[in-house]
């Protein structure tokens, strides 16, 4: 078994509250498989604990996430792994967009609305970089409590990709916003997050975690039950007010993309590796 600080997530309670914190600060949290699969069991777990009360999702370093990985020595999207949240088959032996869209089905969209779906508040602690799929983890996340430092950005569009997989843009911001923040790829301030209802609170970077645990042993304080059930309320909400087959429609669009850019650039991310959108601003 891997030390506890080779992991990529690591999981840690105390009293009411489980954290779980994303750990490969050396590329700023970026998302591989082993990492989302990690997550899943993460949740569970907190899921099980008839104990925990409250979850914070957390990220180690300087950064929250600067979302998918599409480059680090660990990168492992052609591997192989147990499938928990469709049933979707293997991606692994398949070809094109077909191994794509049943990868993406399975750890982007379809994990992202498991966790959404977790009957415990969850708090999004973010400091530094939410990017691109950063994004899809503070937002399914029922709070965000965001460091002076945090910045947001989904510079997809600049790979021709209307958003990222879980496309919540037009429920975590008004429509018009949702807009520029996609048009422009710009980074949006932690203030600017919070003026527009993004973020629930804006607080200094060393008092992050402090903040984020007051707020999660406050919340642990009502009835299992009940949060369990108001959390329930609102995600239905959303859901008639068209986010669940929204997301369905922009995930076709999604793969639409990723199939135009595999046909005419050198990949099916329009030919922007890490280093490109970097040199980009993104």
């Amino acid at each position: 078994m891997p030390a506890a600080h080779d992991e990529p997530v690591r999981y840690e309670k105390q009293g009411p509250v489980a954290t779980v914190t994303m750990n490969r600060p050396d590329y700023r949290n970026a998302q591989n498989s082993a990492m989302t699969y990690a997550l899943d069991r993460a949740f569970y777990r907190a899921a099980d604990d008839s104990e925990v009360k409250t979850v914070v999702l957390a990220g180690a370093g300087e950064h929250f996430s600067a979302g998918h990985d599409i480059g680090t020595p660990e990168r492992d999207a052609h591997l192989p792994f147990e499938r928990r949240a469709g049933l979707w088959w293997d991606h692994s032996d398949k070809a094109g967009a077909e191994s794509r869209f049943a990868r993406e089905s399975e750890v982007y969209l379809g994990m992202c609305r498991r966790w959404r779906e977790l009957p415990k508040p969850v708090i999004a602690s973010v400091q530094g970089a939410c990017v691109a799929g950063g994004l899809m983890l503070a937002w399914v996340c029922d709070l965000i409590v965001a460091a002076q430092d945090a910045f947001f950005a989904d510079p997809v569009v600049r790979m021709g990709i209307p958003g990222v997989e879980y496309f919540a843009h037009p429920w975590v911001m008004p429509p018009r916003i949702a807009k520029e923040f996609l048009y422009t790829g710009d980074r949006m301030s932690a203030r600017r997050a919070y003026e527009i209802g993004m973020v629930n609170r804006v607080v200094p970077r060393a008092e992050l975690p402090e903040r984020t645990r007051e707020l999660a042993l406050r919340i642990s304080e009502m009835p299992r039950l009940g949060l369990a059930l108001t959390k329930r309320a609102v995600n239905q909400a959303e859901d008639l007010q068209g986010m669940h087959a929204g997301m369905d429609s922009v995930f076709g669009l999604h793969h639409l993309a990723h199939a135009h850019n595999a046909a005419t650039a050198p990949d099916a991310l329009g030919g922007m590796d890490i280093r490109a959108m970097k040199e980009a601003g993104a």
